[in-house]
């Protein structure tokens, strides 16, 4: 469980982070003086996401254990759901981040000439297609994962108010996103996950991951959905 609620403590710095690195003016400089990119690009690009790919995956090895379904069709599975979306989250994050820049540069005041469309389509629409569905897989997978290889021990009032903790970063996160901007796709690919993630915590108690999840998505759900009723 120190290991889970580590991991989980890096994912809950990693938004902070993603939140003071768009806010901040200090990351709308250039990366070089050629200008390709500008700090707030090349960190949601390459430095944030690094660390939370690398936290997820350290934290999926931390829920398996020797164990027969170790071998199994199932653990394969999933791990090459874990993976394929890994790819995908990597994909989107380089297809958004170089076109939100040229977007935001070049074509803020310039939708109709070809090249600005197809900027603004893959800034605004298909990195996002890509995003959500490399976000579900990886989600689902660390869920099913945590279903596959259940936790041993019982889960301690501490460590409960640990992954509680956690989970308001994450629901935070949720309700940054879906609760002041229109909801499109993103409320049901959030609202899919905690679905998922309440049914299991119903289904096989209270697992870790189970727990953090129900908490992260029903909090960031349901708080977006009174933030927008009230605008």
């Amino acid at each position: 469980m120190q290991r889970i609620h580590t991991l989980l403590g890096i994912q809950s710095l990693v938004a902070i982070l993603v939140s003071i690195n768009r806010l901040g003016t200090w990351t709308l400089g250039y990366v070089l003086p050629n200008e390709f990119l500008r700090w707030v690009d090349f960190n949601n690009m390459l430095v944030l996401p690094l660390i939370s790919v690398v936290a997820s995956y350290l934290l999926k090895k931390t829920l398996e254990y020797d164990a027969p379904q170790r071998e199994g069709r199932s653990h394969i599975g999933w791990n090459l759901v874990f993976i394929v979306g890994l790819y995908l989250l990597a994909a989107s994050y380089g297809d958004h981040e170089v076109t939100n820049y040229l977007h935001q540069r070049f074509c803020a005041t310039d939708s109709a000439s070809d090249l600005c469309r197809i900027v603004i389509f893959n800034d605004d629409e298909f990195s996002h297609w890509i995003f959500f569905t490399g976000f579900v897989m990886v989600n689902a997978a660390i869920l099913f994962m945590q279903n596959l290889f259940p936790y041993r021990e019982n889960i301690t009032n501490t460590d409960f108010a640990l992954l509680a903790l956690n989970a308001l970063f994450l629901g935070a996160g949720v309700f940054a996103n879906l609760g002041f901007e229109e909801i499109g796709l993103d409320l049901y690919v959030v609202a899919f996950l905690a679905l998922i993630s309440v049914y299991l915590l119903w289904r096989r108690g209270r697992q870790p991951m189970f727990v953090y999840y129900t908490l992260a998505y029903w909090l960031g759900l349901l708080g977006s959905l009174i933030a927008q009723a009230l605008r």
